[in-house]
Protein backbone atom coordinates (compact mmCIF):
# COMPACT_ATOMS: atom_id res chain seq x y z
CA UNK A 1 0.00 0.00 0.00
CA UNK A 2 2.91 2.43 1.05
CA UNK A 3 4.79 2.14 -2.11
CA UNK A 4 1.42 2.59 -4.14
CA UNK A 5 0.73 5.84 -2.39
CA UNK A 6 4.45 6.81 -3.21
CA UNK A 7 3.57 5.81 -6.73
CA UNK A 8 0.26 8.04 -7.08
CA UNK A 9 2.42 11.19 -5.10
CA UNK A 10 5.00 10.59 -7.72
CA UNK A 11 2.48 11.11 -10.86
CA UNK A 12 0.69 14.01 -9.02
CA UNK A 13 4.01 15.90 -8.28
CA UNK A 14 4.86 15.24 -12.85
CA UNK A 15 1.74 16.65 -13.21
CA UNK A 16 2.50 19.77 -11.10
CA UNK A 17 6.39 20.56 -12.04
CA UNK A 18 7.05 20.66 -16.00
CA UNK A 19 9.70 18.24 -17.41
CA UNK A 20 13.20 20.10 -16.91
CA UNK A 21 14.30 19.90 -20.25
CA UNK A 22 11.27 21.66 -21.27
CA UNK A 23 11.82 24.66 -19.03
CA UNK A 24 15.29 24.63 -20.51
CA UNK A 25 14.51 24.61 -23.70
CA UNK A 26 12.21 27.56 -23.23
CA UNK A 27 15.02 29.74 -21.78
CA UNK A 28 16.99 28.85 -24.38
CA UNK A 29 14.37 30.06 -27.11
CA UNK A 30 13.85 33.22 -25.15
CA UNK A 31 17.88 34.21 -24.64
CA UNK A 32 18.12 33.56 -28.63
CA UNK A 33 14.77 35.94 -29.05
CA UNK A 34 16.84 38.73 -27.30
CA UNK A 35 19.98 38.42 -28.78
CA UNK A 36 17.95 37.93 -32.09
CA UNK A 37 16.46 41.46 -31.79
CA UNK A 38 19.60 42.97 -30.55
CA UNK A 39 21.10 42.09 -33.54
CA UNK A 40 21.57 44.94 -36.15
CA UNK A 41 19.78 44.46 -39.51
CA UNK A 42 16.84 41.88 -38.20
CA UNK A 43 13.78 43.12 -39.15
CA UNK A 44 11.04 43.02 -36.16
CA UNK A 45 7.47 42.23 -36.11
CA UNK A 46 5.01 45.66 -37.04
CA UNK A 47 2.26 45.63 -34.86
CA UNK A 48 -1.39 45.73 -37.40
CA UNK A 49 -1.63 49.30 -36.05
CA UNK A 50 1.67 50.15 -37.25
CA UNK A 51 1.05 48.51 -40.63
CA UNK A 52 -2.38 50.53 -40.91
CA UNK A 53 -0.91 53.67 -39.94
CA UNK A 54 1.90 53.00 -43.29
CA UNK A 55 -0.04 54.32 -46.26
CA UNK A 56 -0.58 58.16 -44.04
CA UNK A 57 2.65 58.17 -42.94
CA UNK A 58 3.92 57.64 -46.91
CA UNK A 59 1.77 60.10 -48.02
CA UNK A 60 2.56 62.89 -45.47
CA UNK A 61 6.55 62.03 -46.31
CA UNK A 62 5.70 62.64 -49.87
CA UNK A 63 3.76 65.55 -49.41
CA UNK A 64 6.78 67.09 -47.67
CA UNK A 65 8.50 66.22 -50.23
CA UNK A 66 6.60 67.33 -53.04
CA UNK A 67 6.31 70.98 -51.27
CA UNK A 68 9.89 70.93 -51.05
CA UNK A 69 10.76 70.31 -54.60
CA UNK A 70 8.43 72.57 -56.18
CA UNK A 71 9.85 75.55 -53.74
CA UNK A 72 12.96 75.14 -56.39
CA UNK A 73 10.66 74.42 -59.29
CA UNK A 74 8.94 77.32 -58.95
CA UNK A 75 12.50 79.10 -59.58
CA UNK A 76 13.25 76.95 -62.50
CA UNK A 77 10.15 77.86 -64.13
CA UNK A 78 9.70 81.35 -63.22
CA UNK A 79 13.52 82.27 -64.39
CA UNK A 80 13.01 80.52 -67.34
CA UNK A 81 9.97 82.37 -68.40
CA UNK A 82 11.74 85.29 -67.80
CA UNK A 83 14.40 84.63 -70.25
CA UNK A 84 12.35 83.39 -72.62
CA UNK A 85 10.77 87.02 -72.78
CA UNK A 86 14.34 88.14 -73.44
CA UNK A 87 16.19 88.63 -76.35
CA UNK A 88 17.65 85.66 -76.95
CA UNK A 89 19.18 83.75 -80.81
CA UNK A 90 17.98 80.67 -81.93
CA UNK A 91 20.22 78.45 -79.79
CA UNK A 92 19.35 80.36 -76.79
CA UNK A 93 15.83 79.59 -77.03
CA UNK A 94 16.40 76.11 -77.27
CA UNK A 95 18.57 76.13 -73.88
CA UNK A 96 15.27 77.70 -72.05
CA UNK A 97 12.66 75.49 -73.30
CA UNK A 98 14.67 72.21 -72.47
CA UNK A 99 15.13 73.73 -69.16
CA UNK A 100 11.41 74.36 -69.00
CA UNK A 101 10.38 71.25 -70.24
CA UNK A 102 12.45 69.71 -67.68
CA UNK A 103 11.48 71.50 -64.63
CA UNK A 104 7.90 71.06 -65.81
CA UNK A 105 7.94 67.74 -65.76
CA UNK A 106 9.75 66.97 -62.33
CA UNK A 107 6.80 69.10 -61.40
CA UNK A 108 4.19 66.54 -62.67
CA UNK A 109 6.14 63.54 -61.23
CA UNK A 110 5.58 65.43 -57.71
CA UNK A 111 1.96 65.99 -58.20
CA UNK A 112 1.57 62.22 -59.85
CA UNK A 113 3.43 60.45 -56.81
CA UNK A 114 1.55 62.24 -53.99
CA UNK A 115 -1.82 61.34 -55.53
CA UNK A 116 -0.71 57.61 -56.16
CA UNK A 117 -0.18 57.74 -52.22
CA UNK A 118 -3.30 58.53 -51.77
CA UNK A 119 -4.73 56.32 -53.92
CA UNK A 120 -5.83 53.82 -51.35
CA UNK A 121 -7.43 56.56 -49.43
CA UNK A 122 -10.82 58.39 -50.07
CA UNK A 123 -9.53 59.49 -53.36
CA UNK A 124 -8.22 62.42 -55.00
CA UNK A 125 -9.90 65.82 -54.32
CA UNK A 126 -10.00 67.21 -57.80
CA UNK A 127 -9.87 71.30 -57.66
CA UNK A 128 -12.15 73.87 -59.90
CA UNK A 129 -10.36 76.78 -60.63
CA UNK A 130 -10.89 79.06 -63.75
CA UNK A 131 -7.78 78.44 -65.94
CA UNK A 132 -6.69 79.29 -69.64
CA UNK A 133 -7.78 76.33 -71.57
CA UNK A 134 -5.83 77.35 -74.27
CA UNK A 135 -2.87 78.82 -73.01
CA UNK A 136 -2.44 75.71 -71.52
CA UNK A 137 -2.60 73.10 -74.17
CA UNK A 138 0.14 75.84 -76.04
CA UNK A 139 2.41 75.34 -73.41
CA UNK A 140 1.68 71.32 -73.70
CA UNK A 141 2.69 71.78 -77.43
CA UNK A 142 5.96 74.14 -76.23
CA UNK A 143 6.76 70.88 -73.90
CA UNK A 144 6.40 68.44 -76.54
CA UNK A 145 8.50 70.42 -78.95
CA UNK A 146 11.42 71.23 -76.90
CA UNK A 147 11.92 67.61 -75.99
CA UNK A 148 11.16 66.13 -79.44
CA UNK A 149 13.77 68.87 -81.14
CA UNK A 150 16.30 67.77 -78.16
CA UNK A 151 16.21 64.15 -79.04
CA UNK A 152 16.05 65.18 -82.87
CA UNK A 153 12.31 64.03 -83.53
CA UNK A 154 9.71 66.08 -85.74
CA UNK A 155 6.61 67.86 -83.28
CA UNK A 156 3.38 68.54 -84.83
CA UNK A 157 1.03 70.30 -82.45
CA UNK A 158 -2.40 70.85 -83.65
CA UNK A 159 -5.41 73.03 -81.11
CA UNK A 160 -8.56 73.21 -83.24
CA UNK A 161 -10.26 76.75 -82.86
CA UNK A 162 -13.40 74.97 -81.53
CA UNK A 163 -11.11 74.61 -78.16
CA UNK A 164 -13.30 76.82 -75.48
CA UNK A 165 -10.60 79.91 -74.20
CA UNK A 166 -11.39 79.22 -70.49
CA UNK A 167 -12.36 76.36 -68.65
CA UNK A 168 -12.99 75.15 -64.70
CA UNK A 169 -10.78 72.36 -63.51
CA UNK A 170 -7.83 71.05 -61.90
CA UNK A 171 -4.93 72.88 -64.52
CA UNK A 172 -2.13 71.56 -62.53
CA UNK A 173 -3.09 67.50 -62.43
CA UNK A 174 -4.57 68.07 -65.97
CA UNK A 175 -0.82 69.13 -66.98
CA UNK A 176 1.12 66.47 -64.45
CA UNK A 177 -1.17 63.87 -66.81
CA UNK A 178 -0.13 65.87 -70.82
CA UNK A 179 3.59 66.06 -69.04
CA UNK A 180 3.66 62.44 -68.33
CA UNK A 181 1.92 60.97 -71.74
CA UNK A 182 4.71 63.33 -73.45
CA UNK A 183 7.50 62.09 -71.69
CA UNK A 184 6.50 58.56 -72.58
CA UNK A 185 6.00 59.40 -76.24
CA UNK A 186 9.41 61.27 -76.03
CA UNK A 187 11.17 58.52 -74.30
CA UNK A 188 9.67 55.61 -76.51
CA UNK A 189 10.54 57.25 -80.23
CA UNK A 190 14.11 56.98 -81.20
CA UNK A 191 13.34 58.40 -84.83
CA UNK A 192 10.21 59.95 -86.67
CA UNK A 193 7.63 61.85 -85.33
CA UNK A 194 5.29 63.19 -82.16
CA UNK A 195 2.07 64.96 -82.64
CA UNK A 196 -0.75 66.62 -80.48
CA UNK A 197 -4.14 67.27 -81.25
CA UNK A 198 -6.16 68.80 -78.90
CA UNK A 199 -10.30 69.44 -79.24
CA UNK A 200 -13.59 69.47 -77.59
CA UNK A 201 -15.61 66.14 -77.82
CA UNK A 202 -18.94 65.08 -77.27
CA UNK A 203 -19.38 64.23 -73.21
CA UNK A 204 -20.47 61.00 -72.18
CA UNK A 205 -24.11 62.02 -71.42
CA UNK A 206 -24.25 63.80 -74.79
CA UNK A 207 -23.80 67.09 -76.24
CA UNK A 208 -26.97 68.54 -75.52
CA UNK A 209 -26.99 67.93 -71.85
CA UNK A 210 -23.54 68.57 -71.40
CA UNK A 211 -23.87 71.79 -72.77
CA UNK A 212 -26.90 72.37 -70.81
CA UNK A 213 -25.07 71.66 -67.64
CA UNK A 214 -21.82 73.97 -68.96
CA UNK A 215 -19.77 70.43 -69.41
CA UNK A 216 -17.57 70.31 -72.29
CA UNK A 217 -15.51 67.39 -73.20
CA UNK A 218 -11.92 67.63 -73.79
CA UNK A 219 -9.38 65.28 -75.96
CA UNK A 220 -5.91 65.62 -75.60
CA UNK A 221 -4.49 63.06 -78.38
CA UNK A 222 -0.59 62.00 -78.20
CA UNK A 223 0.24 59.64 -81.10
CA UNK A 224 4.23 58.79 -81.87
CA UNK A 225 6.13 56.61 -84.39
CA UNK A 226 7.73 54.91 -81.48
CA UNK A 227 8.17 51.31 -80.54
CA UNK A 228 4.17 50.58 -80.49
CA UNK A 229 2.10 47.92 -78.52
CA UNK A 230 0.85 44.63 -78.88
CA UNK A 231 -2.80 43.90 -77.34
CA UNK A 232 -1.46 42.10 -74.06
CA UNK A 233 1.24 44.83 -73.02
CA UNK A 234 -1.61 47.34 -74.00
CA UNK A 235 -3.54 45.72 -70.64
CA UNK A 236 -0.44 45.44 -68.18
CA UNK A 237 0.02 49.44 -69.11
CA UNK A 238 -2.50 51.25 -66.55
CA UNK A 239 -1.03 48.58 -63.93
CA UNK A 240 0.62 50.15 -60.97
CA UNK A 241 4.50 49.82 -60.77
CA UNK A 242 4.21 48.08 -63.85
CA UNK A 243 5.38 48.25 -67.73
CA UNK A 244 4.11 47.01 -71.11
CA UNK A 245 7.18 44.16 -70.51
CA UNK A 246 10.43 43.50 -68.96
CA UNK A 247 12.81 44.81 -72.35
CA UNK A 248 11.01 47.98 -72.48
CA UNK A 249 11.57 48.24 -68.29
CA UNK A 250 15.25 47.15 -68.77
CA UNK A 251 15.94 49.50 -71.83
CA UNK A 252 14.34 52.71 -70.81
CA UNK A 253 14.08 52.47 -67.11
CA UNK A 254 11.23 54.10 -65.47
CA UNK A 255 9.11 52.92 -62.33
CA UNK A 256 5.91 52.74 -64.70
CA UNK A 257 3.89 54.35 -61.96
CA UNK A 258 2.83 57.50 -64.71
CA UNK A 259 0.26 56.08 -66.42
CA UNK A 260 -1.88 54.11 -63.65
CA UNK A 261 -1.84 57.64 -62.14
CA UNK A 262 -2.90 59.41 -65.36
CA UNK A 263 -5.50 56.64 -66.01
CA UNK A 264 -6.46 57.14 -61.95
CA UNK A 265 -6.70 61.89 -62.37
CA UNK A 266 -8.43 60.94 -65.72
CA UNK A 267 -11.34 59.22 -64.14
CA UNK A 268 -11.35 61.80 -61.63
CA UNK A 269 -12.09 64.67 -64.15
CA UNK A 270 -14.86 62.63 -65.53
CA UNK A 271 -12.88 60.91 -68.57
CA UNK A 272 -10.64 58.04 -69.16
CA UNK A 273 -7.13 57.14 -71.37
CA UNK A 274 -7.58 54.94 -74.32
CA UNK A 275 -4.52 53.80 -76.18
CA UNK A 276 -4.70 52.28 -79.79
CA UNK A 277 -1.73 51.07 -82.02
CA UNK A 278 -0.43 53.87 -84.68
CA UNK A 279 -1.05 53.27 -88.27
CA UNK A 280 2.40 52.48 -89.55
CA UNK A 281 3.90 51.83 -85.89
CA UNK A 282 3.87 53.89 -82.76
CA UNK A 283 1.29 54.19 -79.96
CA UNK A 284 -1.67 57.03 -79.84
CA UNK A 285 -2.54 57.94 -76.25
CA UNK A 286 -5.86 59.50 -75.50
CA UNK A 287 -6.70 61.63 -72.85
CA UNK A 288 -10.43 62.53 -72.00
CA UNK A 289 -11.42 64.98 -69.09
CA UNK A 290 -14.49 66.69 -68.63
CA UNK A 291 -14.59 70.77 -67.46
CA UNK A 292 -16.85 72.94 -66.80
CA UNK A 293 -17.14 76.14 -69.45
CA UNK A 294 -16.10 79.64 -68.02
CA UNK A 295 -20.11 80.78 -67.53
CA UNK A 296 -21.10 77.13 -65.67
CA UNK A 297 -22.20 76.28 -62.65
CA UNK A 298 -18.92 76.89 -60.81
CA UNK A 299 -18.37 79.86 -61.87
CA UNK A 300 -15.06 82.25 -61.81
CA UNK A 301 -14.51 86.05 -62.37
CA UNK A 302 -13.31 86.12 -66.25
CA UNK A 303 -10.85 89.00 -65.59
CA UNK A 304 -8.72 86.48 -64.47
CA UNK A 305 -8.02 85.00 -67.76
CA UNK A 306 -7.64 87.90 -69.32
CA UNK A 307 -4.24 89.76 -69.89
CA UNK A 308 -2.84 90.92 -66.51
CA UNK A 309 -2.76 94.47 -66.19
CA UNK A 310 0.33 95.85 -64.12
CA UNK A 311 -0.01 97.01 -60.66
CA UNK A 312 2.93 99.06 -59.87
CA UNK A 313 4.65 99.82 -56.26
CA UNK A 314 3.13 97.46 -53.94
CA UNK A 315 4.96 96.82 -51.19
CA UNK A 316 4.88 93.37 -49.55
CA UNK A 317 6.18 91.46 -46.73
CA UNK A 318 7.27 88.01 -47.78
CA UNK A 319 7.36 85.08 -45.16
CA UNK A 320 9.51 82.63 -46.72
CA UNK A 321 12.48 80.49 -44.77
CA UNK A 322 13.74 78.85 -47.97
CA UNK A 323 17.10 81.32 -49.31
CA UNK A 324 16.43 79.83 -52.88
CA UNK A 325 12.28 80.84 -52.42
CA UNK A 326 13.82 84.42 -50.80
CA UNK A 327 15.39 85.04 -54.29
CA UNK A 328 13.35 83.63 -57.17
CA UNK A 329 10.26 85.73 -55.44
CA UNK A 330 12.09 88.56 -55.44
CA UNK A 331 13.25 88.93 -59.31
CA UNK A 332 9.83 87.75 -59.93
CA UNK A 333 8.28 90.64 -57.79
CA UNK A 334 10.95 93.26 -59.11
CA UNK A 335 10.29 92.38 -62.91
CA UNK A 336 6.53 93.12 -61.86
CA UNK A 337 7.58 96.33 -60.50
CA UNK A 338 6.98 95.54 -56.70
CA UNK A 339 8.92 95.46 -53.18
CA UNK A 340 9.45 93.04 -51.30
CA UNK A 341 10.94 92.59 -47.62
CA UNK A 342 11.59 88.78 -46.23
CA UNK A 343 11.01 87.45 -43.17
CA UNK A 344 11.89 83.88 -42.52
CA UNK A 345 9.22 82.83 -39.45
CA UNK A 346 5.68 83.17 -39.09
CA UNK A 347 5.86 84.56 -35.66
CA UNK A 348 7.45 87.71 -36.39
CA UNK A 349 4.71 88.72 -39.49
CA UNK A 350 2.36 89.99 -36.72
CA UNK A 351 4.87 93.00 -35.38
CA UNK A 352 6.65 93.32 -38.42
CA UNK A 353 2.95 94.63 -39.81
CA UNK A 354 3.02 96.55 -36.88
CA UNK A 355 5.83 98.37 -37.71
CA UNK A 356 5.23 99.42 -41.56
CA UNK A 357 2.57 99.69 -44.18
CA UNK A 358 2.45 96.99 -46.20
CA UNK A 359 0.05 96.49 -49.30
CA UNK A 360 -0.29 92.33 -48.81
CA UNK A 361 1.60 89.49 -47.47
CA UNK A 362 2.82 86.46 -49.31
CA UNK A 363 2.28 83.54 -46.95
CA UNK A 364 3.93 80.49 -47.23
CA UNK A 365 2.41 77.37 -45.56
CA UNK A 366 5.21 75.17 -44.53
CA UNK A 367 7.35 77.11 -42.03
CA UNK A 368 9.46 76.36 -39.05
CA UNK A 369 7.49 77.25 -35.81
CA UNK A 370 3.93 78.59 -35.77
CA UNK A 371 3.53 77.02 -39.67
CA UNK A 372 1.45 80.14 -42.15
CA UNK A 373 -1.83 78.67 -41.01
CA UNK A 374 -1.04 79.99 -37.37
CA UNK A 375 0.16 82.92 -39.00
CA UNK A 376 -2.37 83.96 -40.81
CA UNK A 377 -5.01 83.29 -37.84
CA UNK A 378 -2.50 85.84 -35.47
CA UNK A 379 -2.42 88.33 -38.80
CA UNK A 380 -6.20 88.52 -38.79
CA UNK A 381 -6.49 88.91 -34.95
CA UNK A 382 -4.62 92.34 -35.61
CA UNK A 383 -6.48 95.75 -35.30
CA UNK A 384 -7.77 97.02 -38.18
CA UNK A 385 -6.27 98.11 -40.98
CA UNK A 386 -3.01 95.56 -40.52
CA UNK A 387 -5.82 92.79 -39.44
CA UNK A 388 -7.38 93.37 -42.83
CA UNK A 389 -4.57 93.22 -45.37
CA UNK A 390 -4.33 90.52 -48.34
CA UNK A 391 -3.06 87.71 -47.53
CA UNK A 392 -2.16 84.78 -50.14
CA UNK A 393 -0.85 81.57 -49.33
CA UNK A 394 1.99 80.08 -50.97
CA UNK A 395 2.53 75.92 -51.08
CA UNK A 396 4.00 72.94 -52.99
CA UNK A 397 0.86 70.71 -51.60
CA UNK A 398 -2.43 72.03 -52.97
CA UNK A 399 -4.38 70.67 -50.00
CA UNK A 400 -3.28 73.54 -47.92
CA UNK A 401 -5.70 75.83 -49.62
CA UNK A 402 -8.58 74.85 -47.42
CA UNK A 403 -6.80 75.60 -44.23
CA UNK A 404 -5.42 78.36 -45.39
CA UNK A 405 -8.66 80.16 -46.61
CA UNK A 406 -10.39 78.97 -43.56
CA UNK A 407 -7.29 80.85 -41.39
CA UNK A 408 -8.20 83.72 -43.53
CA UNK A 409 -6.36 83.73 -46.73
CA UNK A 410 -7.64 86.08 -49.27
CA UNK A 411 -6.31 83.74 -52.43
CA UNK A 412 -4.24 80.56 -52.87
CA UNK A 413 -1.10 79.72 -55.15
CA UNK A 414 0.00 76.37 -55.71
CA UNK A 415 3.76 76.02 -56.56
CA UNK A 416 5.41 76.28 -58.50
CA UNK A 417 3.65 79.77 -59.10
CA UNK A 418 4.26 81.25 -62.33
CA UNK A 419 4.78 84.95 -62.71
CA UNK A 420 1.25 85.36 -64.35
CA UNK A 421 -0.13 83.56 -61.93
CA UNK A 422 1.34 85.59 -59.14
CA UNK A 423 0.22 88.89 -60.83
CA UNK A 424 -3.30 88.15 -61.05
CA UNK A 425 -3.44 87.98 -57.30
CA UNK A 426 -1.11 90.83 -56.41
CA UNK A 427 -3.36 92.57 -58.96
CA UNK A 428 -6.52 91.76 -57.26
CA UNK A 429 -4.32 92.75 -54.08
CA UNK A 430 -3.63 96.43 -55.15
CA UNK A 431 -7.51 96.83 -56.05
CA UNK A 432 -8.70 95.40 -52.59
CA UNK A 433 -5.86 97.90 -51.06
CA UNK A 434 -7.02 101.29 -52.93
CA UNK A 435 -10.13 100.07 -51.93
CA UNK A 436 -9.88 100.11 -48.79
CA UNK A 437 -8.32 103.23 -48.23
Amino acid sequence: MASKSRVRRSKRQSKRMPPKPRAAKTRAAKTRAVKAAARPGRKRAVPKASRKAGPGMIETALAAFAHEVRTPLTGILAISNLLATSDLDERERRWVDTIKAGAEHLASLATLFVDAARSEGPGLEIRQDFFDLRTLARHAGDSLAGRAAAKGLRASVEISAKLPAFAVGDPVRLRAALENLIDNAVKFTEQGSIELHVGPVRTAKGAAKGKANGRIGIAFAISDSGIGLTLSEVKRLFRPFSQANVSIAARFGGAGLGLSSVKQLARAMGGDIVVAQHKGGGTVFTLNVVLFSAAGPVGAASSEGAAVPSSQGLRLLSVEDNPFGRVVLNTILTELGHHAEFIGQGEGAPDRLGQGAFDAVLMDMVLPGIGGVEAIKRIRALPPPHGRIVIVGISGRAEDEAAARAAGADAFLVKPVSPRALATALLEAARRAAAAT
